[in-house]
């Protein structure tokens, strides 16, 4: 596609639209269109701007779908946000549903330069994973990985360093919880992740959430890259780091000396995610992502999309895609659970934007949610999982979560996501061992002044000097060379010790 030279002051997204968007910070008295319409007062760049009059109680719409009802009159050219718009529930049901053709892997040919595992799998990194039970043994696991990543014969054995896994919760938990079925199967997804050569589980001893239960229920038990003892047992702190580190130094002979090898794309599975969104994330850096999350759907591979309160209002056009009655249903039983979970927590869904959100010009959750979904592209959505549950179906998946940003993606790690890429406008700074994070900028100013932490600028969009689809062919370039060994931003920086947080649901007693 040709580029776009010339950016007008505020965007028409879709020909339906009552509302544009600010390319830039406008001043009062600015034109917004080619009919002597003008700002009503200065507008923050990616807020929205009134295209024509609204009447108070008519519906605001963005993208071509409603985000929000006028809460009184609206002039045209001024500015549209929480002032002067109010939430619309919106209810969606599997009445008339249609299930959706499946999207084909029609392109052959494409690989990433992986570490092949016995099991099949592919990771795009080769970590060793230290991963804890319970908080109780959390100090252990961070004591040893601190004492092995000064290790030279693990870097001669070719590995990428020690990464522990470790988290608050593994006691005083009804093991019937949902809460307790989340800690199982995040630990022991990051137990079999491709992107770890092999890992060593520690446990206390005397927690709810015992190790070698955890290992015989996940099936993880005989598995030569899976080892595991618990504190007590080792005889307290001082004996469990010197063991973990003899364990790991024999495993990391053993199974040393892995090196890249071309894999298809079918071993590819990218976790699609948003923080810090702005009013530019629906218009750049997210249909981008989903331009390159259709690529790899088109090449075999899969991408993960999560966050239920951030698809919240926007489910109808996940419904569309879903290719049966089951997919579809599954998507709307997680909406209903978080409706309730919210309201027996006194909250509700729409309490969605964030204060940084909003200051970005991002208005309702709806109008969030979205932006959000376009992460997602546009291929047949094949599965709903619950959180951190096993991916089975390639192509494009949607995993139940939270919208915290380490909690969600720590479960699309566990479900097998080896690729992150998270879009942000106001400047998220994160990394998720063991999967390298590729971070997507909104706008060209938050790029400019975060650029040691970001890896693509998908403002040019905005800008006028890239579509959407090149961009999106640029970000896919990028996964595949970051799979194959290239580092992230993120990845410089040394982040990714700090982001795995597992969902905490239910009682502690």
């Amino acid at each position: 596609m040709e580029l776009i030279h010339h950016t007008p002051a505020v965007l028409r997204l879709h020909d339906n639209d009552n509302v544009g968007v600010a390319t830039r910070a406008l001043a009062e008295a600015t034109p917004i269109d080619d009919r002597d319409n003008v700002c009503r007062r200065n507008i923050d760049a990616g807020h929205k701007v009134a295209l024509v009059d609204i009447a108070g109680g008519d519906t605001i719409v963005k993208y071509g779908q409603v985000i929000g009802r006028a809460s009184h009159d609206i002039t045209c050219g001024e500015h549209v946000h929480t002032h002067n718009v109010a939430m619309q529930e919106r209810e969606t049901s599997l009445a008339g549903f249609r299930p959706a053709s499946p999207t084909p892997a029609t392109e052959t040919g494409s690989t990433f330069e992986g570490y092949h595992r016995a099991d099949g799998q592919v990771g795009t990194r080769n970590y060793i994973g230290i991963l804890s039970t319970v908080n109780c043994s959390a100090t252990v696991a961070k004591m040893a990985a601190e004492a092995l990543n000064g290790s030279d014969e693990l870097q001669r054995l070719g590995f990428d360093g020690v990464v522990p896994a470790t988290h608050g919760s593994g006691c005083a938990m009804n093991t019937e919880s949902e809460g307790f079925a989340f800690l199982e199967r995040v630990i022991a997804g990051y137990a079999r992740h491709p992107n770890f050569a092999f890992v060593l589980i520690i446990g206390l001893g005397c927690e709810t959430n015992q190790v070698k239960q955890l290992v015989e229920k996940s099936g993880l038990a005989g598995s030569s890259r899976i080892h595991y003892f618990n504190i007590q047992e080792a005889g307290g702190t001082r004996a469990s780091v010197s063991l973990a580190c003899d364990r790991i130094l024999a495993m990391a002979r053993e199974h040393g000396g892995t090196k890249r090898k071309p894999a298809p794309l079918s071993h590819l599975s990218v976790a699609l995610q948003c923080g810090g969104s702005d009013g530019y994330s629906g218009i750049t850096a997210n249909p981008a992502l989903g331009h390159a999350a259709d690529l790899i759907v088109r090449h075999g591979g899969s991408v993960i999309l999560s966050e239920t309160p951030e698809i919240y209002g926007a489910e109808h056009l996940l419904l569309d895609r879903a290719i049966d009655e089951r997919v579809a249903a599954k998507l709307l039983e997680r909406i209903a659970w978080w409706k309730h979970y919210t309201e027996i927590n006194g909250a509700e869904l729409n309490n969605n934007p964030s204060p940084g959100n909003k200051a970005g010009g991002l208005t309702t959750i709806l109008e969030k949610s979205l932006g959000a979904v376009a992460k997602g592209g546009t291929s047949s959505l094949n599965d709903v999982l619950e959180y951190a549950e096993p991916r089975r179906v390639a192509g494009f998946n949607f995993m139940d979560s939270p919208g915290y940003d380490p909690v969600s993606v720590t479960g699309q790690i566990a479900s097998g996501a080896n690729v992150v890429c998270f879009t942000t406008g106001r400047g998220s700074v994160s990394g998720f061992k063991p999967a390298p994070c590729l971070k997507l900028a909104t706008n060209t100013r938050m790029y400019e002044a975060m650029q040691e932490d970001m890896d693509i600028n998908c403002g040019l969009i905005a800008d006028g000097q890239a579509s959407v689809e090149q961009m999106g062919v640029d970000i896919f370039e990028r996964i595949l060379a970051v799979a194959s060994g290239d580092r992230s931003a993120s990845e410089a920086l040394g982040y990714g010790s700090n982001e795995y947080v597992p969902w905490m649901v239910g009682a502690v007693t």
